[in-house]
């Protein structure tokens, strides 16, 4: 029971994000603000994960194929398709969920803990607009840090396949170019989006509803994260399965 009342919550809450909206003058300021914490903030560890993920899969894929008949740009292809359709939307997303989730939930959980969120509601102003909607919003802009995570991953790929002895440069890029189907892109942005849209709004509801004092605050944290997680990995299935089924 705990838990369809914490969904008929969370689902109250996104409601209550989108009514009275707070003065465009102030928002845009906020949503820049976040943009800059959440996305750019984060690009440095997208960058590196991403890049030693796709050499990883380059020498994991290259080691496995053992038999001469087996083409050698089936490295490239493999790694491209693994990077693409998994590693740079999911991987990074739950690692999002571990940087930005925590301190999303701590930020908005201080700030009850503090009662900063009391003195919003007493000036009139919808603290839930105020607070998550410019993270909503920010976090549109994910898509573009996973394109970054993509080509990262698959140049880190390339980078670990011929330096390291394990492929050619042109049977790389021929395995890249082989059966490109454009759809995957468009799959693993649709993917991104609904990520993203959970990353913002599940911490900022762990945040916002937590009691207690400084103790708490890192504990939603914690939980915000476990919670995002397992939402992100439930969303992939079911959206795999929609899209690629």
């Amino acid at each position: 029971m705990n838990y369809i009342a914490s969904i008929g919550s969370y689902s109250i809450m996104i409601r209550e994000v989108f009514k009275k909206p707070t003065k465009w003058s102030v928002m845009k300021t906020l949503i820049l603000k976040e943009i800059d914490e959440l996305i750019f903030g984060s690009l440095g560890i997208i960058i590196f994960i991403s890049f030693f993920i796709g050499g990883v899969v380059t020498i994991q894929t290259a080691l496995n194929l053992t038999s001469p008949l087996i083409p050698r740009s089936l490295i490239g292809f493999a790694t491209r398709q693994s990077v693409i359709l998994e590693f740079a939307p999911t991987f990074t997303s739950i690692i999002m969920a571990g940087k930005v989730g925590s301190y999303i939930t701590s930020s908005i959980g201080t700030m009850r803990v503090t009662e900063q969120i009391d003195a919003l509601e007493v000036m009139g102003v919808n603290s839930l607009n105020y607070l998550v909607f410019p993270k909503i919003i920010a976090l549109l802009m994910y898509p573009f840090a996973i394109a970054i995570a993509m080509y990262v991953g698959i140049l880190g790929g390339w980078i670990a396949g011929v330096f390291g002895g394990f492929s050619s440069s042109a049977d790389f890029i021929k395995g890249i170019q082989n059966e490109f189907i454009p759809f995957h892109i468009t799959y693993a942005f649709i993917k991104t989006i609904v990520f993203a849209f959970v990353i913002a709004t599940i911490p900022s509801y762990h945040g916002y509803y937590m009691k207690g004092g400084a103790l708490e605050v890192g504990k939603a944290s914690t939980t915000s994260f476990v919670w995002t997680s397992v939402v992100i990995i439930i969303l992939n299935y079911i959206l795999t399965q929609l899209l690629l089924g």
